[in-house]
């Protein structure tokens, strides 16, 4: 079983996910990087990207933002985005 955090993805539509998920990809200011569960804390800059979010099951959902803050606490991952959109939407 895959070890997964609480993730909530959020733009000024809304909640765009909030559930557990195994992985997320996006690209931070320092380049590409990939939260998972037990990942150290920390805040940064998200650039316009394609990202990636693992569902415990093994299926991934694909989306684009175009940029926002990405925070990492022990409890929660939050990307705060000004746009994102799902890719099968």
């Amino acid at each position: 079983m895959m070890s997964t955090f609480r993730l909530t993805i959020s733009s000024p539509d809304g909640n765009r996910f909030s559930g557990d998920a195994a992985r997320l990809t996006v690209r931070g200011s320092e380049g590409d990087l990939a939260v998972m569960a037990g990942h150290i804390p920390f805040i940064t800059a998200v650039k316009p990207c394609d990202c990636t979010v693992l569902l415990p099951d093994g299926s991934e959902k694909k989306g684009h933002t175009e940029g926002g803050i990405l925070t990492v606490a022990a409890e929660e991952t939050t990307l705060l985005s000004s746009t994102f959109e799902w890719t099968e939407e």
